[in-house]
């Protein structure tokens, strides 16, 4: 166990005040499967936007898919809203490899073109392996190649870190 302690509640408060910047007047939320997906759902209400923020799931487009299959958990891609055209912020809890954006990129445009795509995300923590870069971080990190950082949310919908 890592000795990191993040405040993801005052994370998702940078997010909060970073987002509409990115969102525009028309841009519409998409959250990654789940911790992304979570952020989405939170940010579409506490910004007081009007229907459902879309989920996107990385499952079918991975690089690691023949070892890993679709997770029973897995959520299935949601785009409650017309792709083409739509200026789109992706959400993620955290930024790492830039693998699972990639599939996402790929997902996102099974359903259509979008005029653009914004990445915003609680925590970046470097090691990419691809080109990719969030355009918002509430945090930057630097972690041991050992160690994951995932969002845990409770019954409350209140987030934290888990750091193993």
């Amino acid at each position: 166990m890592s000795d990191l302690r993040l405040d993801a509640e005052a994370l998702y408060r940078e997010l909060l005040r970073g987002v509409p910047a990115l969102r525009g007047s028309d841009g519409r939320l998409v959250g990654i499967t789940s911790g992304g997906a979570w952020l989405a759902q939170r940010l579409q209400k506490d910004l007081g936007l009007d229907g459902d923020a879309g989920v996107i799931s990385s499952a079918m487009h991975r690089d690691d898919f023949a070892q890993r299959g679709l997770a029973a958990s897995s959520a299935q891609t949601v785009l409650p809203f017309d792709v083409d055209g739509a200026h789109i912020v992706l959400l993620d809890d955290v930024l790492y490899t830039g693998r699972t954006i990639r599939a996402v990129l790929n997902e996102l445009f099974d359903f259509g073109r979008p005029a653009s795509v914004k990445l915003a995300v609680l925590v970046d923590r470097g090691g990419r392996e691809l080109p990719v870069q969030a355009e918002f971080a509430a945090a930057r990190v630097a972690l041991p190649d050992t160690q994951s950082l995932q969002l845990a949310r409770d019954d409350d919908g209140r987030f934290s870190f888990q750091v193993n």
